[in-house]
């Protein structure tokens, strides 16, 4: 067995400081989200991801599989914004046993009044306090974390296990 290596008190730093930053982010932005457009985050990603597109549709096995969702979980998100008259759900006509997911006129008009008042909040909270060169290197940084993750997610026979999940 491989003895641990234990974060140095530097990588401690970062690490604490990234999941206060996540999470305080998080929190600011669903605050946001619900206080503008009375939607949550995740509501938001998957109607973005489905006004990108094309055709403003896609199937709900990819669509769940790119937001990291269960397809229970993916579901429930499409009947809600469905009930709301932002998306609606259709059977696949190449897949008899798939669905589609499609953005309605409605959840693309939501999306865009949301917009300005998202992009300001991300604006003020993130990239309003950092100096160009930071943001470059946390993009960079980003970057590199997000490419580690996904072939750790394609070599993996467990979908999303990271290294230390598959020894």
């Amino acid at each position: 067995m491989t003895p641990t290596r234990w974060l140095t008190s530097t990588e401690m730093r970062a690490w604490t400081a990234f999941l206060d930053c996540s999470t305080l982010l998080g929190d600011y932005l669903d605050q946001q989200l619900r206080r503008d457009a009375r939607l949550t985050r995740a509501d938001c990603g998957l109607l973005a991801r489905l006004s990108a597109a094309p055709d403003r549709t896609m199937q709900i096995s990819p669509l769940a599989e790119q937001l990291k969702f269960t397809r229970s979980r993916l579901t429930r998100a499409v009947i809600r914004l469905e009930d709301s008259g932002y998306v609606r759900r259709r059977d696949d006509p190449s897949d008899r046993r798939g669905q589609l997911a499609e953005l309605t006129g409605t959840g693309a008009e939501l999306l865009t009044k949301a917009a300005p008042g998202h992009v300001a909040a991300v604006r003020r909270a993130v990239f309003d306090v950092l100096a160009p060169e930071q943001v470059g290197q946390w993009a960079t940084i980003s970057e590199a974390i997000t490419a580690a993750l996904r072939r750790a997610d394609e070599e993996s026979a467990y979908p999303s296990a990271l290294p230390w999940q598959r020894r």
